[in-house]
């Protein structure tokens, strides 16, 4: 891989197996440069019965100040969870700051699943994300997020004519590459990618188990992968199976918040 420069902006949970633990370790193992943007601090994250949250929002203009004193640009940046909707306009001043020529955003929207948005969420921030996402070269929702973001009434069984009908519904959000992530159809899960006008699907072997965190660590390892000059599909591809051997790995009777992909990353 070419020497890439990331900036990935997401919270940090200190326990928990997401965000940026999942990020920073992934990319750089996978020759990624990969410098931070931490949104927050919290103890570790909202799936566990209690949390602390420290907002890093105040903050942040200090640190660009210095990244501007330093000269510092980004060949490309992943946004991850951000938590509240006055981030988006800080990711925007971002990208015009501190972006090099031709260098790519792809967003995680990261705000719901399962039909429901995340604690502490409301229509206000998925407005605010779409509004965000115009400026991506690439976004990962799920279907949840998808069915938030366009206001197609969310389904939890579907076929492909309803997959491509939300699709054609995000075009209208974004000019960029379109992954829809989770969707399951046949007995197996994969992606819908829409690029140039064309739909692919890219389908593996569905477990039965689900974990937090497994949404940041496919984030990861696609966008390693495309910074490589992998094709979309491989990318989907190389993330699908990445976190399929990650949750392989875990046992979920020791190990409930989130997948060993420490054990995966040592034999990548």
């Amino acid at each position: 891989m070419k020497n890439v420069k990331l900036l990935t902006m997401q919270d940090l949970s200190c326990v928990g197996q997401c965000s940026l633990t999942v990020a920073l370790p992934i990319l750089s193992a996978y020759g990624v440069e990969t410098c931070v943007l931490p949104t927050a601090v919290l103890s570790n994250h909202t799936m566990f019965k209690s949390w602390s949250y420290f907002d890093l929002t105040n903050e942040i203009s200090n640190i660009f100040k210095e990244w501007e004193n330093n000269g510092f640009k980004f060949d490309g940046f992943l946004l991850g969870y951000l938590g509240k909707k006055q981030l988006m306009d800080v990711a925007e001043e971002c990208f015009d700051k501190f972006a090099k020529d031709g260098s790519k955003v792809i967003i995680d929207p990261v705000f719901a699943d399962n039909g429901k948005l995340y604690g502490g969420f409301d229509t206000e921030y998925v407005k605010a994300m779409a509004k965000l996402l115009k400026r991506a070269d690439i976004i990962l929702p799920n279907m949840t997020e998808a069915s938030f973001l366009t206001g197609v009434e969310y389904r939890e069984v579907y076929d492909k004519a309803y997959v491509e009908n939300m699709v054609q519904a995000l075009t209208k959000i974004t000019d960029g590459t379109i992954i829809i992530t989770g969707i399951e159809l046949g007995g197996k899960i994969g992606e819908v990618i829409y690029a140039n006008g064309k739909y692919e699907y890219v389908f593996l072997e569905k477990l039965p188990e689900k974990y937090h965190g497994t949404g940041d660590i496919f984030a990861s390892v696609f966008t390693a992968n495309y910074l490589s000059g992998a094709s979309l599909t491989d990318c989907c591809l190389a993330a699908g199976k990445f976190v399929a051997d990650c949750i392989k790995k875990t046992d979920k009777k020791s190990h409930f918040y989130g997948v060993n992909f420490e054990h995966v990353l040592n034999n990548k």
